[in-house]
């Protein structure tokens, strides 16, 4: 089946541009974190993440640092002050996921292109500027005053863009930020970019894609 959606929304980090918070946390705990724990140690801090995002909105730097914070405290490693400023000023440098930026480029002639990220404000253009491709419009948690999963964050998008989700494609590369929502929410098409980082699930009604390079397929093109 091919899709002629209105819009075609994409998750940022993890799916566009390669997420980079694990091996960078890796690097700055290998001191402290022995070889043998830091598997764990960073499933925490991954776990951590998502948990900091389900309440009250919050700085983007505050869920990293109290993140990792409390992947700290539950593996007893020393906390610095400089590991979460290390964390979040490492995200203005990560790079597009390989044929990312080809992809959105041939696709953006027939289809607007969002981004929809749990990103801020002042930290998503450099994100887009490594994107190249003409983005329609570029939305964030910071706007939205709340953080992917929670539906409050793909309705500020539909508000903005004045377009609800039965004419919008969505996507990503996580299940659980985006694509259980999304499907909850009735997106007419979920395209799943499989990168590995999660498990695929049947049941969500998604497209699951193991290239990027197969999402002009599924439009047409």
């Amino acid at each position: 089946m091919t899709f002629k959606p209105n819009f075609i929304s994409f998750d940022c980090y993890g799916t566009l541009i390669n997420f980079e918070m694990g091996p960078t946390a890796k690097v700055l705990f290998q001191d402290r974190v022995p070889a043998d724990r830091m598997t764990a140690f960073l499933d925490s801090f991954r776990a951590y993440r998502l948990d900091e995002v389900l309440g009250e909105w919050k700085p983007f730097f505050n869920v990293v640092e109290n993140s990792i914070q409390r992947a700290c405290k539950a593996h007893s490693v020393d906390y610095r002050p400089s590991d979460a400023v290390g964390l979040y000023d490492a995200i203005p440098a990560w790079q597009p996921h390989p044929n990312v930026v080809e992809v959105l480029e041939a696709i953006a002639p027939h289809f607007p292109l969002v981004i929809l990220s749990n990103s801020m404000v002042d930290l998503i253009p450099h994100s887009v500027a490594h994107l190249k491709a003409p983005f329609h419009a570029v939305y964030t948690a910071e706007e939205a005053r709340s953080y992917k999963p929670r539906m409050q964050t793909f309705e500020y998008m539909f508000d903005q863009l004045g377009c609800g989700p039965d004419r919008i494609m969505h996507c990503s590369s996580s299940f659980r930020y985006d694509l259980m929502t999304a499907s909850d929410l009735g997106f007419m098409a979920r395209a799943f970019i499989d990168r590995g980082h999660e498990p695929s699930f049947d049941g969500y009604g998604v497209d699951r894609l193991t290239d990027v390079r197969q999402l002009p397929g599924l439009l047409g093109l």
